[in-house]
């Protein structure tokens, strides 16, 4: 080989990996918009391959239901995509800094998890960044899709449920403790109520007339209030609470399952999670299966889908979830109409 051969090929040779880098495409990043804290949600990351069946019920339910769902689409978090996270740790009012904050890093898409508060912050931060969101109530009255078959724009995902099962929940209460002719519904305020809390209050004491019971209704928007609802419950000698589904009480789960026991009131929930954490009762959509597709429709828009051709999904389970422990420190006995449809009883 002639020597001005040779000096070419070596130079052919050190050039191609370059080239080869420059064409390779960077890892995407996923954004995680949540209004919830790690804690609630099962850690500050993706749980390791593998290992999600293994944890406990609870961090299954958010962080490793997501990542079952990406998995299956193959992405898994560290080998070939990067999520940045970001928790309002419970304060929604901080959810517009954060989703502007990933929108500035410029990741691929955004999760946008725990309520409609980080799905809203989500569209008003950008409109081209594929978005996916779980449990959000009513998306195309608040605007956020078109329809529900035909998304179109930059967002889909996840509602969380086909119609709000509170009266549900309050049928199971007066079934639960039928001597209680008060019941109490504590209400947070948020735009997790779309058609609007006054209308929500309305319908709710419809059904309680229903069923024959005067609903007193309170608003919290702290942990004090929290605190001085119930305290106000028991003046009103409320013989059961109902707690309105909310990401808000949901990141404060241990304090209303503690001022349950401590005032001795029949609560139940929307959450399994309550129920796991010691309080009553509980009826609501498996939040796993919801958090799961959302990982499979990130996983398919990483993928080159359009997020405005998939369909928003409702939740088609619901699961009901008893603790007898709890049910005897109250000096309960549920029903056994109550025990033959439950999906869960906690001993």
């Amino acid at each position: 080989m002639k020597r001005r051969d040779f000096v070419l090929l070596l130079g052919a040779a050190m050039t191609a990996p370059r080239r080869l880098g420059a064409q390779q495409k960077a890892m995407p990043v996923i954004g995680w918009l949540s209004t919830l804290s790690p804690a609630i949600q099962g850690g500050s990351r993706m749980p390791a391959r593998g290992t999600y069946e293994s944890l406990p019920v609870d961090a299954w339910t958010f962080l490793a239901a997501f990542a079952k769902g990406l998995s299956e689409t193959g992405y898994v978090e560290g080998e070939n995509v990067a999520i940045e996270y970001r928790w309002a740790e419970g304060h929604p009012e901080r959810l517009p800094a954060l989703a502007a904050d990933l929108v500035a890093q410029k990741v691929d898409l955004i999760v946008a998890v725990a309520g409609t508060a980080p799905a809203r912050a989500a569209k008003r931060a950008t409109s081209t960044i594929p978005i996916v969101f779980t449990s959000v109530e009513r998306p195309v009255e608040l605007g956020l899709v078109e329809s529900l078959a035909r998304p179109g724009g930059n967002l889909t995902g996840f509602v969380f449920s086909p119609a709000r099962l509170d009266p549900k929940r309050l049928e199971l209460v007066t079934e639960l403790v039928p001597q209680a002719r008060i019941i109490g519904l504590l209400v947070h305020p948020s735009e997790q109520i779309p058609a609007g809390v006054e209308r929500y209050k309305q319908e709710m004491q419809d059904a309680a007339r229903a069923k024959g019971v005067q609903l007193v209704v309170l608003e919290a928007r702290s942990e004090d209030e929290i605190d001085a609802a119930f305290a106000s419950f028991v003046r009103l000698h409320a013989g059961a609470l109902q707690v309105a589904e909310d990401p808000f009480f949901t990141q404060r789960m241990e304090q209303l399952v503690a001022l349950a026991a401590h005032y001795a009131v029949p609560a139940t929930y929307h959450f399994r999670g309550f129920v796991a954490a010691g309080g009553l009762i509980s009826y609501g959509a498996r939040v796993q299966d919801l958090y799961r597709g959302a990982g499979t429709y990130v996983g398919r828009i990483l993928a080159g889908t359009k997020p405005g051709d998939l369909p928003v999904q409702q939740a088609t389970k619901f699961e009901l979830v008893v603790n007898l422990k709890t049910a005897e420190a109250l000096g309960l006995t549920i029903p056994p109409s109550i025990l033959a449809r439950a999906d869960e009883v906690i001993e």
